[in-house]
């Protein structure tokens, strides 16, 4: 009886040992399916093929992955802050710092308001974080919505904006000459773009003010009410437009590049692995975020 007790619990310990090998087997080929599903260019069809394995299998192993967690130290930093949207279904808002090509922060959102950017900034104080300037598009609301922190408006959004009004190729001769100025933005000064500014809104104010009046209403509308609109966009914006001048010591991006070539990243990714449902391509979302 002792013999075959003995020889029972051999076997069963053999048979766990091969269980426990099977599993800690199974979990690195999910591992290694999700890094090459991930950060490579295949596709769940071409995973399969390359491993032997059916489409489902492969699906399966890389559901099981849990994503890494991992703890960022607080620390002074300067953030990019920026929302990006997926098909009008959802969003990401992600804080980044620049500097260090780091993602610190992100959350998924139905859509961007200021409050939710203000709530974001104020979770990385209470976590310990030093925020020393931040770099964000030029939503209204936005600039003022950090007391004590200096706030550097991107230029790329600012020649968006513009662009809107004027498009790209503007036919009027005040809209390409403001279309031109606005290309000289992120390589000039304040004291030079406040000035060449002022002197294309002095050579064109009467311009701008010219006006066309409804024959059948009597109401008048500025004619040139887009034009008016850019203008006014960037003479409202330039306060912020070259915070970066005022703080060299900390080094201020004056775009959002750096979160902007992320954002074109994860859709790269994305439209590679079309069809995907909702929490699979969250999931995959912050797996590139957090690379």
């Amino acid at each position: 009886m002792k013999k075959n007790g003995r020889r029972n619990g051999v076997q069963r310990y053999k048979c766990l040992a091969r269980s426990h090998q099977f599993q800690s087997q199974r979990h690195t080929n999910a591992q290694k399916l999700w890094h090459t599903y991930t950060h490579g260019k295949q596709t769940y069809a071409q995973i399969a093929a390359q491993e032997k394995l059916s489409v489902r299998w492969v699906q399966k192993l890389i559901d099981r992955v849990e994503l890494r967690q991992e703890i960022l130290l607080p620390r002074s930093v300067v953030i990019v802050m920026d929302t990006t949207y997926f098909r009008r279904t959802f969003g990401v808002m992600v804080v980044r710092c620049p500097h260090q090509k780091q993602n610190i922060f992100w959350e998924f959102v139905a859509y961007e308001t200021v409050e939710r950017y203000v709530s974001l900034v104020q979770k990385l104080r209470q976590h310990g974080w030093y925020i020393q300037a931040i770099v964000c598009d030029g939503r209204r609301g936005l600039f003022t919505a950090f007391p004590g922190i200096p706030v550097q408006m991107c230029h790329f959004h600012q020649a968006q904006i513009v662009t809107r009004y004027v498009t790209r190729r503007p036919k009027l001769a005040a809209g390409i000459e403001l279309q031109s100025l606005m290309r000289l933005l992120p390589r000039t000064d304040e004291a030079s773009f406040t000035h060449w500014l002022s002197a294309w809104h002095r050579r064109w104010k009467g311009f701008l003010a010219d006006r066309t009046i409804d024959p059948v209403t009597g109401h008048w509308h500025y004619t040139h009410r887009r034009l008016r609109s850019a203008y006014r966009s960037v003479r409202s914006n330039l306060p912020y437009l070259f915070t970066f001048e005022y703080h060299p010591r900390l080094n201020i991006p004056n775009t959002t590049n750096s979160l902007d070539g992320t954002f074109a990243h994860i859709k790269d990714k994305l439209r590679l692995h079309r069809g995907l449902k909702l929490h699979r391509k969250q999931k995959l979302i912050e797996e590139l975020l957090r690379s």
